[in-house]
This record gives structure tokens, C-alpha cells and sequence, in this order.
């Protein structure tokens, strides 16, 4: 349920504004989606590897090493932010260079883009503090804190952009004044989460291990390999939107649109993916392969019903869900065209993101960049091979081959993987 309320925002900035903009403004925050996709997401290792570590240092019984977990990933998160911030021009300048919109689409993107950057201090910083609650499977934490931001993100967005007519830039706005006042409350929760677990050591944060640097640098190559592979699954979508971009600003809109019931899905579905993280990782703190089996059979078996449903209400409602966010004609009935192959990515996703949260809770990072590498690999190959026959249903097949490239290259590494949780 945590998981799921992230797409909810996507949703309602793309209803708001496909009701109350036109196609240049829907394609604007496509952009601005995309463009922050890449920015944040580049970073989401600070949620996942502070999610393996953490369930593997709480599985083992280690309390100070999941503080020290904690810190360290803070540290890096503060870093970042400030430095995102400090080369927030060149970072547009080159995001625009390489996006194919019309000079309408991209002017009111660019006003997003500058007032979105500045949330980005306290984006990161939430990523840590997420990550440490779903390592300890401190699931309703989450879904509390999930639920704050994006109410209070959705309440801003309608109130900014719907009522006072700000657009984009109020969308944007909206965003930075809910990520600051969520990270604040995700702080005093983590805070109080961690006092009332047992810790030998009077001092709240355990300094020398956080500084300890054989850590950090496990830390930091743990990390690399995650961005390296969260580059590529961003770029995938990238690489989707701008080449819907080329077929005009209504696929461009209407391909947007069919994203958000797939985003809707696939935070479903990784909600999964982010048990079996906590689950895994402490099967292998504890050395238990039973547990691990267990934990990654029922998650998958639950992962896979609640695909196929989510499948049928893309095919069975998806059309409403499409009226929903945008009243422009041309843009519905593309949409409306292109659903069943939303539906077909959605039911063969589940388990690229099953087989993700239990390499993510393994800490097997370099396997993951590596299967990252080559499922890319075979979506160009698809998109060569489809897309100048068959157009933009050929982009649509070409996705659908990637996401079941991605569960198919990550198979590759399983055994050994399920080999490290013991006997």
C-alpha cells in the first residue's frame, strides 16, 4: 500500500493538467518526469543498498552497524543534493540538448525543471530513511510517510496548478514544499524507530563505524553498481518517451498517460520486491536458506495474482482511467488504442521486479548492472528490428520484450545467489 500511493501523484499531476492545460503542457510534464527520473533515480541507490545492508546488519543482530548504515547513507544523500543543486544548469542544459519536443513543450519544461531542483536535498535524504524502514520491514513507517507526502503533494498540486492556474510551475512548487516537509517527519519516525530497538552504545550515532572506511568503500561500490544500473533502466524509459516524441506531441501526451497506469502498476507490484528485500536480506544475516526460499515463493506466488488482475483492469477500465486524465480528444483515443500493450508490459513485469528486491536484499549488485547491461542490449536489438516496420506499436513490442529481457538476464545469477543464504 505504500508503494502503490508514489504512482498516485503522477496521476493526479497528469489529470490536473491534462484538464486544465493543453497537449504542450501534458508533454511538459512528461519531460519533467523524465528528466527527474534520471536525476533522482540515478541516486536510488541510496534506497536500495541502505535496504539490503540494513535487513542483513538486523538479521545478524548487529544494532550499531544499522545506525552506522543510516549515517552513512545520509552522508552521501546530503552530499549529493547540495551538488545536484550547485550544477543545476549544465544538468538542464544537457537534459534539453537531447530531447526532441516542440519549443512549446520544452520552454514550460524547463520551468519545471528549475523549480523542482531544489527539492532535491530532501528527496535523497528520504530515500536513506525509506530504505532503512524497509530493511527493518517497518512497513506501516512507510506506508505513514508515503501516504504524508503524496497527500500533501496531491492537496498542493491541485491547489497550485488546478485552482490558481500556475501550470507546470505549480505542479513543480507543489512537489519541492511536500518533499521538504516529508523528509522531516520521516527523520523523527526513523528516530524514534531506532530508540526503541536495544543498542549497547549510549552515543545514537556510532561515529567510527560510520567513518569506517573498509565500509565505506563497500558502501560506495555497492552503490555504483546500482546506479550504473538504474542509469540503464531509466534510459530505457527515456529512450521510450523520446522516440514517442518523434510520432508527435499526441503520442508523446498519450504514451505519458498509459506510463502513469504502468508507474501505478509497477509500484504495486515493487511493493512485493521491497518485502522480499527485508526478507532476504535477513535470511541471509541470519544464515537461513529455508527462510529464504520461503520468503521469495510467496512473495512471487503473491506478485504474480496481483499482476494478472492489475493486467485486466488496464483492458477492462483503463479507458476511464485515460478520460480521467485528460479531456483532449486525440490523446484519448490514442491512449485508448495502445492499452493492451500497457497491459501486456504490466502482466510480464512482475518478475523482472520480484527477482530485483531479492538481489537487492542479497546485496548482489554486480550482478544486477551486469544484467542490466545485457537486457538493454536485447531492447535495442527489438526496437531495430520492430519499430521501422511497425511504428509505434513496434516501440510498444520492443518494451515488452526488455522487461521480460531484464527478469530472464537476472535468472542467469540466481543459484548462486540463493547458494550465499546458506544451508
Amino acid at each position: 500500500m505504500a508503494n502503490a500511493s508514489v504512482p498516485l501523484l503522477g496521476l493526479v499531476d497528469t489529470a490536473v493538467i491534462g484538464n486544465v492545460g493543453g497537449i504542450e503542457d501534458l508533454g511538459a510534464i512528461a519531460f519533467g518526469a523524465l528528466i527527474f527520473s534520471f536525476v533522482y533515480w540515478s541516486f536510488a541507490f541510496l534506497r536500495m543498498a541502505t535496504t539490503g545492508f540494513a535487513a542483513q546488519a538486523s538479521g545478524a543482530g548487529d544494532e550499531q552497524e544499522v545506525r552506522a548504515v543510516l549515517g552513512r547513507a545520509l552522508l552521501i544523500a546530503l552530499c549529493l543534493g547540495v551538488v545536484l543543486i550547485s550544477i543545476q544548469w549544465p544538468i538542464g542544459l544537457a537534459a534539453f540538448s537531447l530531447l526532441d519536443g516542440s519549443t512549446q513543450v520544452e520552454t514550460v519544461a524547463q520551468e519545471y525543471f528549475n523549480i523542482r531542483i531544489w527539492g532535491a536535498p530532501a528527496t535523497l535524504a528520504t530515500f536513506a530513511l525509506m530504505g532503512l524502514l524497509i530493511g527493518l520491514g517497518k512497513s506501516r513507517t512507510l506506508l505513514m510517510v508515503q501516504l504524508f507526502l503524496n497527500s500533501l503533494n496531491i492537496l498542493l498540486d491541485v491547489w497550485f496548478a488546478g485552482l490558481l492556474g500556475w501550470g507546470a510551475s505549480g505542479i513543480a512548487l507543489g512537489t519541492v514544499i511536500a518533499e521538504w516537509t516529508a523528509v522531516l517527519l520521516a527523520g523523527w519516525l526513523v528516530y524514534r524507530t531506532l530508540n526503541q530497538r536495544k543498542v549497547t552504545a549510549d552515543d545514537f550515532w556510532p561515529k567510527a563505524k560510520i567513518m569506517d572506511w573498509p565500509a565505506l568503500l563497500k558502501t560506495a561500490s555497492s552503490n555504483l553498481d546500482i546506479m550504473l544500473r538504474t542509469l540503464i533502466l531509466v534510459f530505457s524509459f527515456a529512450f521510450f518517451i523520446n522516440q514517442s516524441a518523434k510520432f508527435g506531441d499526441t503520442i508523446l501526451a498519450s504514451n505519458h498517460i498509459l506510463l502513469q497506469l504502468i508507474a501505478f502498476s509497477a509500484f504495486f507490484l515493487d511493493g512485493y520486491a521491497f518485502v522480499v528485500e527485508a526478507l532476504v536480506g535477513s535470511a541471509i544475516g541470519a544464515k537461513r536458506r529455508d527462510m529464504f526460499d520461503l520468503a521469495v515463493r510467496r512473495s512471487t506466488v503473491l506478485a504474480l495474482i496481483t499482476a494478472i488482475l492489475l493486467a485486466l483492469a488496464i483492458v477492462l477500465a483503463g479507458d476511464i482511467a485515460v478520460m480521467l486524465m485528460t479531456d483532449i480528444s486525440s490523446v484519448r483515443l490514442a491512449a485508448n488504442q495502445f492499452l493492451p500493450f500497457a497491459a501486456l508490459y504490466v502482466l510480464f513485469s512482475f518478475a523482472a521486479f520480484q527477482l530485483d528486491g531479492i538481489f537487492i536484499g542479497a546485496s548482489f549488485t554486480r550482478q544486477m548492472r551486469d544484467a542490466a547491461a545485457l537486457s538493454i542490449a536485447i531492447y535495442f536489438i527489438a526496437w531495430w528490428a520492430f519499430s521501422d516496420r511497425f511504428g509505434i506499436q513496434g516501440l510498444w513490442g520492443a518494451m515488452i520484450i526488455y522487461v521480460v529481457a531484464r527478469a530472464a538476464a537476472l535468472l542467469l545469477f540466481y543459484a548462486s545467489l540463493r547458494r550465499s543464504a546458506g544451508r
